[in-house]
């Protein structure tokens, strides 16, 4: 099973999403990317993972254009808000999934709300994820 997870920046909901998936079952061939890639994967997510015991701090964003002429069982979009356009995929897909979710790294405030806004979505796309994988890949 081939799974691609797309958003914007590839820095943050794409790669807690690929972290959860990919713990759920190591079998899966799981990928993520952006469609304009950060330098590289966001700290805080790498920390509030962490928390979870999922490491990603290995992870590095892809642009999806690596990705358009592989065949996939699944892309999946989580890009969130109104002011954000979820990427399009148009390669060989057998699903295309939206699994949206409001982006931690545009939270402004203390160290404090902003952990907890990290937190907040992790915990998110951890049980909508997990549901994903039970109804779909299990």
């Amino acid at each position: 099973m081939k799974i691609l997870i797309l958003c914007t920046g590839n820095s943050c909901r794409s790669q807690m999403a690929h972290g959860f998936l990919q713990s759920f079952d190591p079998k899966l061939e799981v990928f993520s990317a952006g469609t304009k890639p950060a330098e590289k994967v966001n700290p805080v997510a790498v920390k509030v993972m962490r928390g979870k015991g999922i490491d990603i701090s290995g992870h590095t964003p892809h642009d999806v254009k690596e990705y358009l002429n592989e065949p996939w069982d699944y892309v999946i979009t989580v890009c969130g808000g109104a002011n954000e356009s979820c990427p399009s995929f148009v390669g060989n897909v057998k699903h295309r999934i939206h699994i949206g979710f409001d982006d931690p790294s545009d939270a402004v405030g203390s160290e404090e709300f902003v952990m907890a806004e990290f937190r907040r979505v992790r915990d998110e796309i951890k049980t909508r994820f997990e549901q994903f994988y039970n109804d779909n890949l299990k």
